[in-house]
């Protein structure tokens, strides 16, 4: 009976020794070393089965990238310091280290008596794969975020400046006398508002390459005529040539156009082709003529109560009186404004006033056509305070970067 009590101590005393042996210690001690310059967090012994199953997930990431997969202590599984991988791991501290080296986050080892038998890395990883892929879904579900909505515009919004860069094409258009302006990165998410641009009587398109490129900067794809009958014969077809591009795969502009957000503009000439085109085209909403006006003094009231419709002019500028009587005609429905330029230093005079004349929308006064199209082609509604009321940027504001006031006025909005 002594004896076998003997053997009894004995042998306690042996599974004591291996289980708690220096080597084990001291692999346990160089991971726990190991983890923590390495880790930002430790998973502790008791905690839920939620944080071991996180720290496998993440461990059996980390030993993808390493060398297969290894399966640390106080893993979900409870395996040992012993595991099988692609290549053999002995037991003992040179594997724990190693394990813990590769690791960026792991769990802290089970106790000596929950001593698991050796297995596979594949019939462990399967969990650590199936949790990691769970994990993956979350961020791509959350990372998911909605298009926005609405028409390109640059994030850049002061109507008095380039915004970006831009890409700008000469001799073409439905008869390759036009120009093409448009951003050089065009966007992914958003389609963009197309302005057609029509030149004053007798001059080149590319006079007016400021206010192209300003607009183009903003967001816009812009099509200058090669002229301005007045009539819109021009702007037209040029419309359906946009079409036309954005229906054809082999096009940088495919699918990049929303052709239900149209707007025109032009100076003097240029105006009467815009104002027509908005008469007579349903894809063009909204108008600003530059220093322009019906001769006879009817357009605009024919202009439809769903499109809005402005005008720029100086107040020495031969256009002046057209613009007002366009504008004061007592049957215009349009929402519409009348937005003067005053204060300038030129020679020429109506009315008894000098100074901003015929040339002042497109260069002086180009930021106005800027907001207006920003407003109701790019959906910017707070830009109307600037438009409509008793005081406002276009209503009685300077003219920034140059000399003079604005002095608006607006009906039907």
């Amino acid at each position: 009976m002594k004896s076998k009590l003997l053997k009894t101590v004995v042998l306690a005393s042996s599974l004591v020794f291996l289980n708690c042996g220096d080597d084990v210690t001291s692999a346990i001690n160089n991971y726990a070393a190991g983890f923590s310059s390495s880790s930002a967090e430790e998973v502790q012994p008791g905690t839920s089965s939620d944080s071991q199953g996180d720290a496998g997930a993440e461990i059996s990431s980390s030993a993808a990238q390493q060398n297969q997969d290894a399966i640390l202590p106080g893993s979900s599984a409870d395996v040992g310091p012993q595991v099988e991988s692609s290549s053999t791991v002995a037991p003992g501290a040179e594997s724990s280290a190693d394990v813990a080296a590769s690791s960026s986050s792991v769990a802290a080892p089970a106790s000596s008596s929950e001593k698991a038998p050796v297995v596979s890395s594949s019939s462990v990883s399967a969990p650590a794969v199936s949790s990691s892929s769970s994990e993956e879904k979350v961020e791509s579900s959350s990372s998911e975020e909605a298009k926005p909505k609405g028409v390109f515009l640059a994030e850049g919004s002061d109507e008095t400046k380039d915004q970006m860069r831009v890409k700008y094409i000469e001799r073409t258009g439905h008869d390759g006398g036009g120009i093409l302006a448009y951003p050089e990165q065009l966007s992914n998410d958003q389609k963009h508002a197309v302005v057609v641009w029509g030149p004053g009587g007798g001059t080149e398109p590319g006079a007016y390459g400021g206010i192209i490129r300003r607009l183009a900067s903003h967001g816009f794809v812009v099509i200058a005529l090669r002229e301005s009958p007045g009539n819109a014969t021009q702007a037209i077809p040029a419309l359906n040539w946009l079409e036309k591009k954005n229906k054809d795969p082999n096009d940088p502009l495919y699918q990049k156009l929303d052709m239900t957000k149209v707007g025109c503009s032009g100076h003097s000439m240029g105006g009467l082709e815009s104002e027509q085109a908005l008469i007579k085209d349903d894809r063009v909403i909204t108008a600003m003529l530059n220093n322009s006006g019906d001769l006879g003094h009817t357009a605009m009231s024919q202009v439809s109560a769903s499109k809005t419709v402005g005008i720029v002019y100086g107040e020495g500028g031969m256009e002046r009186p057209n613009a007002e009587a366009d504008y004061n005609n007592q049957g215009v429905k349009a929402p519409a404004c009348l937005i003067k330029m005053t204060g300038g230093q030129g020679n020429e005079c109506q009315q008894g006033e000098c100074g901003w004349g015929h040339g002042s929308g497109p260069w002086g006064g180009m930021a106005a056509t800027v907001a207006w199209m920003r407003w109701h082609l790019g959906g910017e509604d707070f830009r109307k305070a600037d438009f409509v009321g008793t005081s406002g940027r276009y209503i009685n504001g300077e003219i920034i970067g140059e000399r003079g006031h604005w002095k608006g006025q607006c009906k039907n909005f």
